[in-house]
């Protein structure tokens, strides 16, 4: 059996999809956002590795605390980095009657080969996608995270195409996400798209320096603070428009 090679588990998620949910984070990431808050996820070494069942069967001890809407959220690092295991994880859960739910940046998103293949069967047992579009222009996309973002716009496309539903997640980062420019920008994307359901704006924090500076990584948003109530307000009136 598939093992996935796992962070942490959260047992009382409420941010992370509908209702209540058991979250498994998933070790691996290939973007280095600037901002980001779980820099300890990045590398695939040193997680425990835990088969399908051994999650889902401690997944479902906290069933009577899910209700109608909550279930099993995989987050990370970046979930598709392990797409055979969390094909496996998913397609076990949906016989156990498990809501499923993806959070992530679709970063290794591609329309060729294996990936694309595993991935399009992996939709059949989502029931709900958390995606964030880290910045919408190429070249501050690559600033920001090191790895352009045409896949992950190309990702958002595919999934409006076969209808699947997504929550859009955008980190307001003052002085490199939150320029009204990109913003409209931004909305102008959503709106090509049918299959959101929502548009969550989250403000910058840097509570997560203290894990780059245990790595020994220079923390790369040193004096930037987080945004104001008004530039948070700005934002979620143009993102949250329509």
């Amino acid at each position: 059996m598939t093992q996935g090679i796992i962070h942490s588990i959260e047992t009382f998620g409420s941010v992370d999809g509908p209702g209540v949910r058991f979250i498994i984070f998933l070790k691996g990431c290939n973007l280095r956002c600037k901002y980001c808050h779980n820099a300890d996820t990045w590398s695939q070494e040193g997680g425990d590795k835990k088969t399908v069942d051994e999650l889902l069967d401690k997944a479902e001890r906290y069933k009577t605390y899910w209700g109608n809407d909550g279930g099993i959220t995989v987050s990370g690092g970046e979930p598709l980095l392990q797409m055979p295991f969390l094909l496996e994880l998913f397609k076990e859960a949906k016989k156990r009657g498990i809501n499923t739910c993806i959070d992530t940046a679709a970063q290794p998103f591609t329309k060729e080969g294996e990936f694309f293949e595993q991935f399009k069967e992996l939709m059949e047992y989502t029931d709900l996608l958390l995606v964030d579009i880290k910045h919408i222009n190429e070249e501050e996309h690559i600033k920001l995270t090191g790895k352009p973002n045409k896949n992950i716009l190309e990702c958002l496309s595919y999934l409006s195409e076969i209808g699947k539903p997504v929550w859009i997640r955008h980190v307001l980062v003052p002085g490199i996400t939150d320029n009204d420019e990109y913003l409209k920008e931004t909305r102008a994307f959503l709106d090509t798209l049918n299959n959101v359901e929502r548009v969550d704006v989250l403000p910058y924090h840097s509570l997560g320096r203290f894990k780059w500076e245990e790595l020994g990584i220079p923390y790369q948003l040193d004096g930037v603070e987080a945004p104001t109530a008004e530039r948070i307000a700005n934002a979620k009136k143009i993102l949250q428009a329509n």
